[in-house]
């Protein structure tokens, strides 16, 4: 889809793009192919999907190369616009991001692991929740039976596979799952730096959780547009 920058800060690795379907995108640094032009006003092309825009590139670095050195009349500019239209037609038709539980807990251990940025509606952080827990859960019951096949249990050692395997586990997703927290916060107007309450224990865990259950916020604000798939 085609689009343009409204805004991009750069110290936050954030920002705004108005798509032809004039609906406006969120992006974070990480979306942007290598030297696509994020000024207010450029033209662009991305890859659109639950409010987010992904895979972003100007349009004018695209076209820019082709016009150097101009082939024959009739022969270079059809292929040109050509393979333009393809990348169109491959934007406009690639699929929207799902918005299952499950999709939700991939995309934070994938595309939003690092992400800080942005909004998550309640089903996304539940989602995230529901799997991070079953997750949790499996992988320790293997701990378990393999410390149990190995004789750990029955030893002065301890169940150290499970052990190690958990806090492997804890490690891996402490960053998207803050970055779900962050997201989450932001979704309902507050700054996502309200996170910081966790390390309060017991009451900053309840505070976290009371702002886990507050509904989407059902208008645009600093951190984003409304999430896909919120009914407003």
């Amino acid at each position: 889809m085609r689009g343009e920058v409204l805004h991009y800060d750069e110290t936050q690795g954030f920002g705004f793009i108005t798509g032809a379907d004039g609906n406006r995108y969120t992006f974070g640094r990480e979306d942007l192919r290598r030297g696509a032009s994020v000024a207010k006003g450029a033209a662009v092309e991305f890859l659109a999907g639950s409010g987010q825009a992904r895979d972003i590139f100007s349009i004018a670095a695209q076209t820019a190369a082709p016009a150097v050195a101009r082939p024959p009349a009739g022969a270079a500019a059809p292929a040109a616009a050509a393979q333009t239209g393809n990348f169109g037609r491959s934007a406009e038709t690639n699929p929207a991001e799902p918005t299952d539980l499950w999709g939700y807990f991939w995309r934070s251990l994938t595309q939003n692991y690092f992400n800080f940025a942005g909004r998550a509606r309640r089903k996304e952080y539940w989602g995230y929740c529901l799997f991070w827990t079953v997750a949790l859960i499996v992988i320790s019951i293997i701990g378990l039976f393999i410390d149990n096949a190995l004789g750990f249990l029955n030893g002065s050692e301890g169940p150290a596979v499970t052990i190690g395997v958990f806090g492997l586990f804890m490690l891996a997703t402490f960053l998207p799952s803050l970055g779900m927290i962050v997201r989450r916060i932001h979704d309902i107007g507050l700054s996502g730096w309200l996170a910081l309450l966790l390390i309060l224990p017991t009451i900053g865990s309840l505070i976290i959780l009371v702002f886990a259950l507050i509904p989407t916020q059902d208008r645009e604000n600093q951190w984003g547009p409304i999430p896909g798939g919120v009914r407003t």
